[in-house]
């Protein structure tokens, strides 16, 4: 027992060599609602066996340099066109010739899969390999349409973290 009754009555008090284990208890009974209540929170429902990453979150540049492929298939490095086959010398002379500039590649919905591939393919093929897929956050979309007058508001382009391709 943790108490116990004294039958002497000096001063000394008698040594009790047993460990109280309630507070002990106590804690561990709190512990197991914590976690039982905290449990079903942090599962999801698909399961995905997903690999570590130890990258360590890239710096925003300064000056973004983005390659965007419209519907038509045509290439623009920020607002200048560009063709296809100069895109390589085009490239290395807006970054300087340092292919580890991060290139923020945008495509229109309409462009296929394979053409953007190609793209890709291409930046690539000229020694590009840090390549950032950029999309738009969406907004939830509304229960009711909106009036043909007034399109919905997304947010601004976010760039996606991309690896090498």
């Amino acid at each position: 027992m943790a108490g116990g009754i004294r039958e002497q009555h000096g001063d000394e008090l008698s040594e009790n060599h047993e460990i109280n284990v309630t507070p002990f208890i106590d804690v561990m009974l709190v512990l197991l609602i914590i976690f039982m209540v905290a449990a079903p929170l942090a599962t999801v429902d698909v399961n995905v066996d997903l690999p570590a990453s130890t990258a360590k979150p890239a710096e925003r540049p300064e000056e973004p340099l983005y390659l965007t492929v419209k519907e038509d298939l045509s290439l623009n490095i920020g607002n200048d066109a560009v063709q296809r086959e100069q895109l390589a010398a085009t490239l290395d002379r807006v970054t300087e010739g340092k292919k580890d500039t991060r290139v923020f590649l945008r495509a229109d919905k309409a462009v296929d899969y394979g053409q953007f591939m190609e793209v890709m393919n291409l930046l690539r093929d000229s020694g590009y390999l840090k390549i950032a897929l950029v999309g738009l956050e969406t907004l939830p979309a509304p229960a009711a349409p909106a009036p043909a007058g007034n399109a919905p508001a997304a947010a601004p382009a976010v760039p996606a973290t991309g690896g090498n391709p």
